[in-house]
């Protein structure tokens, strides 16, 4: 499971989320995006060395750089973004979903980072053992950035109401996930059946509304399999929650990794972050 857990990993830290930080405007993004590998590379090798204080400084330096682009999220968070007229300044706005969205994407990769440190430095960050710890990891980088950052896409492409509630939903089902971690099953279930909605949201939205709007063929594939994935792969993360929730039976943490890890990360993550990337959209 560890290396399976750490090869997704190195998707997200080495592809997913710096290809996906090219679709966000701004140019603090922009810097930090332009320096991704000097701090995602340490943080990816530290991943296979053995936990103690050389794997906890490499991983520090990957977290250094999100904090860097999580510092962004606070005036995306505000309603204050990039815009044509001013593309190197934030403009004021009444923050809107899709503002939510990114400033949700941006400050994803730190709580992933910050729990990627104690794991490698062998800390129980909060108390949570290390397989918690780096499945926190995984988790950030694809339902925390990717997913995120997709809804924000759909609904600036869409405009419509379920795209604005997809935008909305996905942000603070990632939220309540987290807060769930420190208050019990009950608050994460919830919050895995809010993510749930608003993934599924966008799984539909962009297999009736983006995927038709191209002609290309590898680009609406790509857009289909992510899509497709997501009907199934959430359903997975539900069946989990649920299970840690009531006792019912339900996958195991092995199991999901195989599953629902594989699936998130190649199907939806890597496809559809592709996939925008070809439609060459405006940066959000």
């Amino acid at each position: 499971m560890r290396t399976l857990t750490n090869l997704i990993i190195w998707l997200g830290m080495l592809i997913v989320v710096p290809a996906g930080l090219r679709l966000i405007g701004g140019g603090p993004v922009r810097r930090v995006a332009g320096h991704w590998y000097w701090g995602a590379v340490p943080g990816a090798v530290a991943l296979w060395l053995p936990r103690g204080p050389v794997a906890a400084a490499l991983a520090a330096a990957y977290a250094a750089l999100t904090l860097l682009l999580a510092a962004a999220a606070p005036a995306r968070l505000a309603g204050r973004r990039p815009t044509a007229a001013a593309p190197a300044r934030l403009a004021g706005h009444r923050p809107t979903a899709v503002d939510v969205a990114v400033g949700t994407a941006l400050a994803a990769p730190s709580v992933a980072a910050v729990a990627l440190v104690a794991e490698r430095a062998g800390y129980a960050l909060f108390g949570f053992e290390p397989t918690v710890l780096v499945l926190t990891v995984a988790h950030f980088h694809f339902a925390g950035f990717a997913a995120a950052l997709t809804a924000g896409l759909v609904n600036r492409l869409d405009g419509g109401r379920p795209a604005r509630l997809a935008a909305w939903s996905v942000p603070a089902g990632t939220g309540v996930v987290l807060l769930g971690y420190f208050t019990g099953e009950a608050v994460e279930l919830a919050g895995a059946l809010l993510l749930t909605a608003g993934m599924w949201l966008v799984g539909g939205l962009t297999w009736r509304h983006v995927r038709p709007g191209t002609t290309d063929l590898l680009t609406r594939a790509l857009l289909g399999v992510s899509a497709a994935v997501l009907a199934a792969s959430m359903v997975l993360a539900v069946s989990w929650a649920l299970g840690e929730a009531t006792g019912v039976p339900h996958p195991s943490l092995g199991w999901m990794a195989a599953t629902h890890g594989v699936a998130n990360a190649l199907g939806f993550a890597l496809c559809g972050i592709l996939a925008w990337r070809r439609l060459h959209p405006a940066p959000l």
